[in-house]
């Protein structure tokens, strides 16, 4: 019985292997084909273009004149100490 694995093995799986050995071989000796002509939209009726994008949109005013932005807050260190009111 191990005989007969081994051939299926060895014969049979190999099959879809040179399938694929051949039709890679077939499609390297293929002459590519002459350009169609580039009017035929394929039946639209009109022509694809890409979509047109919007504006993008604007900043924020910060003020009736367009004043900068506000600056950040100043910040401040706070340091938990411990109370040693001791008398």
């Amino acid at each position: 019985m191990n005989t007969w694995t081994f051939i299926f093995m060895m014969v049979v799986l190999k099959l879809p292997i040179l399938a694929l050995f051949g039709i890679v071989w077939w499609a390297v000796k293929q002459t590519p084909e002459a350009a169609e002509d580039g009017s035929d939209n394929g039946g639209l009726s009109k022509a694809l273009t890409p979509h047109p994008r919007g504006p993008l949109p604007r900043s924020p005013r910060r003020g009736p004149h367009g004043d900068p932005a506000v600056p950040a807050p100043s910040r401040m260190r706070t340091t938990a100490a411990p109370n040693h009111d001791r008398a």
